[in-house]
């Protein structure tokens, strides 16, 4: 829940302007709005990669600011475009979402993240190494990478930043599937930009200009929401 959050990176800009949000437990919620509208600002406030100004972020009903930040990333896990790679092997890189892995969980969940197609083709296959950040890596192989590291930890909470990265339509294919695993039963939050995902989400959050203009399902959204209407619209074109 976020309630009355204002967030600024500099005195002089205001990122988010009073917001009031609520996302449902085990349900999955987008967030859909122009660059710059304050989506992954929202995103980075959950975990405390920022600490907001005034207001109050929580999670069931206790404040993020009660806790170790420690305690609040163990519950969460950030999945984005810029995946944090080590100059280490494929299994390190899986395993660092939690250590005590055995090796038949962190081949699961590659398994279950479509990783393990292109794992199974690498000459040393879970013992290769990927270089400095994964520069051996095509940006579908990373976001594989990341999702597997999210399903092996587990954690009750997913925040998703959609990569738009030039993906071909097979590779766009398994990272849906693979996400759709990951999530499931789980409290999502997703920047969204696939159809798809706006269309599967519980709940549809428009953010502009680091406000909420609107929030409700997409049929409601049709209807009442211009801003929606048209990012919608575009979606359908691109992807039509």
């Amino acid at each position: 829940i976020f309630e009355n959050v204002n967030f600024s990176y500099s005195e002089k800009d205001i990122t988010l302007k009073s917001i009031n949000l609520k996302f449902p437990g085990e349900k999955m919620t987008a967030l859909v709005g122009q660059s710059g509208a304050g989506k992954s600002t929202i995103l980075n406030l959950i975990p405390r990669l920022y600490n907001i100004k005034d207001g109050d972020i929580k999670i069931d009903q206790q404040s993020i600011y009660d806790s170790s930040i420690f305690s609040l990333r163990k519950g969460i896990s950030l999945v984005s475009q810029d995946t944090t790679l080590f100059d280490d092997t494929i299994k390190n890189n899986i395993a660092y979402a939690n250590l005590n892995a055995t090796e038949e969980e962190i081949k699961e969940a590659a398994k279950h993240s479509y990783a393990d197609e292109f794992i199974e083709k690498l000459p040393n296959k879970y013992e290769t190494m990927i270089g400095e950040n994964g520069v051996r890596l095509s940006g579908g192989e990373k976001q594989r990478l990341s999702i597997a590291r999210a399903i092996l930890k587990k954690s009750p909470i997913i925040l998703l930043d959609e990569a738009t990265s030039s993906l071909d339509a097979e590779t766009e294919n398994k990272i849906q599937k693979a996400i759709s695993f990951l999530t499931k039963g789980r409290t999502t939050i997703v920047i969204a930009h696939r159809l798809s995902t706006i269309l599967n989400s519980h709940k549809i959050c428009v953010i502009d200009n680091g406000q909420v203009a609107q929030t409700g399902t997409h049929e409601e959204l049709l209807n009442t929401s211009k801003i929606y209407k048209n990012f919608y619209e575009k979606q359908i074109k691109r992807q039509g």
